[in-house]
């Protein structure tokens, strides 16, 4: 004896509210995914009695008339994990798998193809709506909408050591919690960046799993590769391990390019990454925080670099002189801006003892007042158009 299960209004609101392919060779195996749809009030569904011929053939078998496509595997599972990976590859539907086999080999060569869930036969109750919940859900996220594209911010430097990280990761912890727009920082200071270490978090995966998947990058899968800090900023990390994978400028842009739609701020510690010239990290639509210290070696560098971003459709530039001291009379101010070609938009305190905390704790230097996490949050405050801090008053003393 089988009963029909009843599931929660808002369970069949999101299931019905779906068009749903169901592929499979095998009738046994077909009306078993159709019988659990059926249980679950699932939306629109059609029957493809076979796999397409080809896959050339697969764009034209499904066009763009269904939010989800539920794949056989075991009829042909090498051929069914090319079909899957093409349909994701062109942003067809959501993509679901079922087999009798729970082969873990499979499910994560499955997930790689871009499977959004992997199920098995036979279905158990609930199984396949809360996997319909799910996809409606993804569906909403990915919907195009007539947001403007996101701010992009770019930490750079001519030359490491320059503290491009420490400020990158503490300016979007800033933007984040300060602004309530949903800030993204991306560590693209490959193949050892370190923004994850620096806000104290672990990420199963990395920019280098977001520009090998180029072709099929979107916003769930964006989604998919971020990690969470408790500031309410996303991050995309670099990898844990040494990686020697070649980034391509059109993978970059890819990245930016779906990163800038579904962010408000995209913060980008790029290192002294200089060979990525022609992607949005470098036109007028960004804004390079050019950071640099005061010695003879950066000022030097930093010229280069600022003659180098200084053309017509070219970015805001913004110099950032990190791990200033007023007190250092060696290189004088007017030095310094002659360098610069300018005079300097940020200056922030040199607060060593401030800077290891950090490094040792993995608590952001905004955590705490000082004059070094007031100046970055300055800079944060500026691009999102609060009000500046107020100066802070400092105590009468008998000493100076």
């Amino acid at each position: 004896m089988s009963t029909t299960m009843q599931f929660p209004d808002t369970l069949t609101l999101c299931a019905s509210s779906l068009s749903i392919a169901v592929i499979s060779p095998d009738d046994r195996r077909r009306n078993a995914a159709i019988s659990a749809l059926d249980e679950c009030q699932g939306g629109q569904i059609r029957e493809f009695i076979s796999y397409p011929p080809g896959l050339n053939d697969v764009s034209q078998m499904l066009g763009k008339n269904f939010d989800v496509v539920i794949v056989d595997l075991d009829s042909d599972p090498e051929y069914a994990l090319d079909l899957v990976e093409s349909i994701c590859a062109n942003g067809l539907a959501t993509v679901m798998v079922y087999s009798a086999q729970t082969d873990s080999g499979m499910l994560v060569r499955c997930m790689r193809a871009g499977a959004r869930e992997f199920l098995t036969l036979p279905f158990e109750a609930g199984v396949m709506a809360e996997a319909l919940v799910r996809a409606s859900a993804l569906r909403s996220a990915v919907r195009p909408t007539k947001k403007t594209n996101g701010k992009l911010l770019v930490f750079i430097s001519a030359k490491g050591g320059s503290g491009v990280t420490t400020l990158a990761c503490n300016y979007a912890v800033s933007l984040a919690r300060d602004s309530d727009k949903k800030t993204l920082l991306i560590d693209l200071n490959l193949p050892l960046g370190d923004a994850a270490i620096s806000l104290g978090i672990r990420a199963q995966y990395s920019t280098v799993n977001a520009l090998q998947n180029a072709s099929r990058l979107d916003a769930h899968f964006l989604s998919s590769v971020l990690v969470g800090h408790s500031s309410g900023l996303s991050v995309l990390a670099a990898p844990s391990e040494f990686t020697s994978e070649q980034v391509t400028e059109e993978a970059v842009e890819k990245l930016l390019e779906v990163a800038c739609r579904e962010f408000d701020y995209v913060v980008v510690d790029a290192g002294s990454r200089l060979n990525l010239q022609h992607t949005h990290l470098f036109d007028e639509s960004s804004t390079v925080y050019m950071v640099t210290q005061v010695g003879i070696p950066e000022l030097r560098n930093s010229n280069r670099l600022i003659n180098r971003l200084s053309v017509a459709g070219g970015p805001k530039v913004e110099i950032v002189i990190n791990r200033y001291d007023p007190r250092n009379q060696e290189i004088g101010e007017d030095h310094i801006n002659k360098a610069l070609t300018r005079p300097a938009e940020w200056k922030i305190p040199n607060n060593y003892a401030a800077v290891r905390r950090m490094q040792n704790t993995a608590t952001p230097l905004i955590e705490e007042d000082s004059e070094i996490s007031r100046s970055i949050q300055q800079m944060a405050r500026a691009i999102s158009g609060k009000q500046p801090l107020p100066e802070k008053k400092k105590g009468f003393s008998l000493f100076h």
